[in-house]
């Protein structure tokens, strides 16, 4: 079974994982049930999480493979370590000489498969470790690049200094590194400061369920 639910703000992907399988469990009566998801979302993200139960973790990898569409807020003008709201405001940019004509030129040399640096703060395995775990503790090692496809970067709108963004891209991309890139390209600096993820393969957000959906279909 795949469902797919709108994973609330600030819940990780993993707290959605347990909530679903805490739900599973007592409602068919069974001790082992295998539950798992198809592409962590961060937590200050919204939007199309894929939990697969049962024999359908099987096809999770699978399901990962799929396109993924998100929509965007990006503010110019600061940056913070995380590349989000997760972390304070750590240094300020010009962002003035920013308009809709240049971020359309920047966004141009964005799309297309290209070498993203991951953050810091990300689940990346470093020595064994999540990155974001080293990161948090002061180690924030620059990691290797990942090669990702950028399919579309539509503008949707823009209003100094925050740009909402439409992004199609291939599994492994992180937001939050292509505000950092976008903004640095263009002279300033960026974060993402909301997210919201529409599509993961032949899922939409109007397919997902709310948790109290996602309660409902499993009561206790």
């Amino acid at each position: 079974m795949v469902i797919p639910v709108n994973k609330p703000y600030r819940w990780t992907s993993a707290d959605a994982v347990r909530k679903a399988k805490f739900r599973a469990v007592k409602f068919f009566g069974v001790k082992n049930l295998k539950v798992g998801h198809a592409g962590t979302l961060d937590p200050l993200a919204t939007g199309v999480l894929l939990l697969c139960l049962g024999s359908a973790t099987k096809k999770a990898s699978l399901l990962q493979d799929g396109v993924k569409e998100y929509i965007a807020e990006i503010t110019f003008g600061a940056t913070t370590p995380s590349f989000d709201l997760e972390k304070e405001t750590d240094r300020e940019y010009p962002f003035s000489h920013i308009d809709k004509e240049l971020i359309s030129e920047a966004i141009k040399k964005f799309t297309g498969e290209q070498e993203q640096i991951p953050p810091s703060y990300s689940a990346k395995l470093v020595d064994g470790l999540r990155s974001y775990t080293l990161a948090r503790e002061g180690d924030s090692r620059e990691l290797k690049p990942s090669t990702i496809t950028l399919h579309e970067l539509e503008i949707i709108s823009f209003e100094s200094p925050v740009l909402v963004l439409r992004v199609l891209c291939t599994k492994g991309t992180y937001i939050r590194a292509l505000a950092r890139d976008l903004g640095y390209s263009m002279n300033s600096g960026a974060t993402l400061t909301n997210l919201i993820r529409t599509r993961s393969g032949d899922f939409s957000l109007s397919d997902c369920l709310s948790i109290e959906e996602l309660e409902a279909l499993f009561p206790l």
